[in-house]
């Protein structure tokens, strides 16, 4: 709709130049048409991006049950299972940064779909690791070639997404992970079962077979699928694209005037290390209890593969209903401090009540459901932060630097939890470290001197 005066605009209606550039004209975007915008956004991007997370958690973390079967042929105690499981991180660390710098230099969407076909290829490789070293070989490798696409896919979402919509669309995506764990873990037994010794291959390595192939198809699709920003999206009318492209540059440019633009003020600022150390204190509680998860449910119970796959879910769907809630209050009443927090301190309550009642199965997954949904429920508040002062380049390379400090909880909570294992023989004293590890996560939460979105609030 076009009119002559701002004066006729409904109210919290937004206004961008005519179509044409003439600037003789306002072209008005009243709050229905920015929803039908975002509507048409979302449909467009998130289904891809949510069914390649989804792949890619599950090519991640399927190691975890793997293990029921992988751990006796490849001759693996806990200790190496954990070594095995948090090596990945430690390729995933070290090409992190200069994965996102390739993105910003060659486009999100082109970097994105090498990431999905390099990834896949080796997922599929993985099927045919005959020893432990070859299994570290292989997990470090993956790692390797997967690394830069969380931060990559923050950052895209973060070009097309106003603030007061990015909560929101993050938790879309995010949620794909959750789901990975909640389906993942049915599928994955499934295939374990199902396929065992069929063709001469043992179940978990078919389940690398078929939960890896998928990401070469996905990388193939996302190259010729995406595309890189607003102005280049020619699906969207010409009103509606130059008002998100208007919106994103003012938000960008209020995040840069505020933070850092540029890859050396990003990776030199205190705030994005402040927010690694955070998020590596949550990602300890998350990977310690995702990784292990189908071997604590083996130790609590007498329960089956396929049985075990579907108790498995339980923690994660109550964290997917969690972290949607939570990211929509946040979003509309752009608040992300104490959303944060609060999910957090669920969070560690939870996983020290399990430690707690660990010698009552019943009881002590309970607390591990709500323990699941207090960490996963903070995920999605707490990547609406970075976007609120990184911008460009910066905002590549924060993000990135970020995600990889958290790697290293990747890599040590799983090791240590089977270090914890192997000496106490149970999972008390690994729970009470995951507890105190986000508590130190609530603590920073609640310092944070960037927690106030920006933007009006999201009705």
């Amino acid at each position: 709709m076009k009119e002559t005066a701002a004066t006729l605009s409904p109210p919290g209606a937004a206004r961008i130049d005519d179509a044409h550039g003439t600037g003789t004209l306002d072209t008005v975007l009243s709050e229905d048409a920015e929803k039908k915008l975002i509507s048409r956004v979302t449909w467009r991007l998130v289904p891809l991006i949510f069914v390649a997370w989804f792949i890619n958690y599950l090519d991640r973390a399927n190691i975890g049950f793997a293990a029921l079967q992988m751990n006796q042929e490849l001759g693996m105690g806990p200790e190496m299972f954990g070594f095995a499981a948090g090596i990945f991180y430690l390729g995933y660390i070290l090409f992190e940064v200069p994965s996102n710098m390739l993105m910003h230099r060659f486009g999100a969407s082109t970097w994105l779909a090498r990431i999905m076909f390099t990834w896949g290829i080796v997922s599929v490789g993985m099927a045919f690791v005959q020893t432990p070293q070859q299994l570290y070989a292989a997990r470090l490798l993956l790692g390797i070639v997967e690394a830069g696409f969380f931060p990559s896919v923050l950052y895209y979402l973060a070009l097309w997404f106003p603030a007061r919509h990015l909560g929101k669309a993050i938790s879309q995506v995010y949620s794909a992970n959750i789901v990975s764990l909640i389906i993942g873990s049915p599928i994955s037994a499934l295939i374990i079962s199902h396929f065992h010794e069929k063709g001469g291959f043992s179940g978990w390595r078919w389940m690398m077979i078929l939960e890896g192939a998928p990401a070469i198809l996905l990388g193939v699709i996302a190259f010729f699928y995406m595309v890189n920003r607003p102005s280049e999206a020619r699906w969207l009318s010409p009103a509606e694209r130059n008002w998100l492209v208007r919106t994103m540059a003012s938000e960008q440019a209020s995040a840069a005037a505020k933070g850092s633009a540029t890859f050396r003020k990003a990776l030199t600022a205190p705030m994005v290390w402040l927010l690694g150390l955070l998020y590596c204190c949550i990602g300890i509680g998350f990977f310690g209890v995702s990784t292990w998860l189908p071997q604590v449910i083996r130790q609590l119970t007498d329960l089956s593969i396929m049985e075990i796959g579907f108790v498995s879910a339980i923690p994660f769907i109550l964290g997917a209903i969690a972290m949607i809630a939570n990211a929509r209050h946040s979003d509309r009443t752009m608040e992300r401090r104490w959303h944060l927090t609060g999910s957090l301190i669920v969070g560690t309550a939870g996983l020290a009540a399990s430690g707690l009642t660990s010698s009552m199965p019943l009881v002590s997954f309970t607390f591990i459901c709500i323990a699941a949904a207090g960490i996963v429920g903070s995920l999605s508040v707490f990547w609406t932060i970075p976007p609120t002062f990184l911008a460009g380049a910066g905002a590549a390379g924060g993000m990135a630097l970020i995600n990889a400090i958290s790697g290293l909880a990747g890599f040590f909570a799983p090791w240590l939890v089977g270090v914890a294992r192997a000496r106490t023989h149970d999972f008390t004293l690994a729970l009470y470290g995951l507890a105190l590890s986000v508590a130190v996560a609530v603590l920073l939460a609640a310092f944070l001197p960037y927690a106030k979105a920006q933007g009006p609030r999201a009705d």
